[in-house]
């Protein structure tokens, strides 16, 4: 069945299952936060061919991927999720199991932070879209910002890098001969298809803040040195990221060159980590009680973000990952 067969409203009739009951069916969606906290919103397109393709992703793990992408950035300013709208356009041959599929995918995601699809749209397109808004909330003094880096922080991350570009390496080449137990071929395809926003980890930090609440930090969703090099910059200091400290995914280092795992943990994306700059006291805290963070570099006066090694300097740039333009 095509999603022309049934038309907008008989589609909009299957999608209801996927959202709360009450909270779509009028207008707009009326939602609630505690009056003290701060309202955050973010939004965030993917585009078939671009962002995913029936090649490396299934409707479901695009849902999943879709909301991910999203919470990650609320994950990413200190806040916590309240609920999402979907804007989805495709074209009227698009097959409503796919349609149904991506839902069930948002919706696993959702369900996983106790948030929900609080409405949306959709309409006839050339191209698969996804357009999703995402509502969050977070305590003001909590807020984490790119340009709250100050010289004596830690730079920190929440974990591994280059995971994601890897397993989409695997999805692109499978007949590519690698040394990898299946084990690890499913770890790296679960973090190209289902990256987990890490919330957790924002729980963690305002528990180890005592009275040091200023985080400065963003996720590394395009690439660990476009993350660290954006604070750089907005912060108005220097970054230093540490060579022989570099967050490399164990299974990427079994798989490819020491090079290949440098760049694509650098510059591969999509790891939807967080990467965070705390007081030098802080950082320690949070590393000794939230498992897989580590410190991997420092702030320091001057501008511009390096990676550092011994006595030689490697401008880190944003231009090594992904970029649409």
């Amino acid at each position: 069945m095509r999603v022309g067969n049934i038309g907008e409203r008989g589609l909009l009739e299957r999608l209801h299952q996927f959202c709360p009951t009450g909270l779509v069916g009028d207008d707009a969606a009326v939602l609630s936060f505690p009056a003290s906290r701060r309202l955050v919103v973010t939004t965030d397109t993917l585009v078939d061919g671009v962002h995913f393709s029936d090649r490396t992703t299934s409707a479901e793990d695009a849902g999943w991927r879709a909301v991910a992408a999203n919470l990650s950035d609320l994950a990413s300013m200190g806040a916590f999720p309240i609920g999402i709208t979907v804007s989805l356009a495709m074209p009227g041959d698009t097959p409503v199991d796919w349609v149904e599929g991506l839902y069930r995918g948002m919706k696993a995601c959702l369900d996983r932070f106790e948030s929900a699809i609080v409405g949306g749209d959709v309409c006839q397109s050339p191209v698969k879209s996804i357009s999703i808004t995402a509502f969050g909330n977070v305590e003001p003094e909590f807020v984490v910002r790119r340009s709250q880096a100050k010289p004596g922080d830690a730079i920190v991350v929440t974990g591994v890098h280059g995971a994601s570009r890897a397993g989409l390496a695997l999805l692109l080449e499978p007949d590519t001969e690698h040394p990898l137990s299946s084990e690890q071929c499913d770890r790296l395809l679960r973090a190209h298809q289902r990256p987990i926003p890490r919330f957790d980890a924002v729980s963690v930090l305002w528990k180890t803040a005592e009275n040091e609440p200023r985080v400065a930090g963003m996720d590394s969703s395009d690439g660990l040195a476009d993350a660290v090099v954006q604070i750089a910059r907005e912060s108005g200091v220097s970054a230093q990221l540490w060579a022989e400290s570099l967050p490399v995914s164990p299974d990427v280092a079994a798989m490819v060159s020491p090079e290949t795992a440098r760049q694509w943990t650098l510059y591969g994306g999509e790891d939807f980590e967080l990467v965070l700059c705390l007081s030098a006291s802080h950082a320690q805290r949070f590393v000794e009680v939230f498992p897989g963070a580590s410190v991997v570099g420092q702030i320091v006066t001057g501008d511009g973000a390096w990676l550092v090694q011994g006595e030689s300097r490697e401008p880190l740039t944003m231009q090594g990952g992904f970029q649409h333009f």
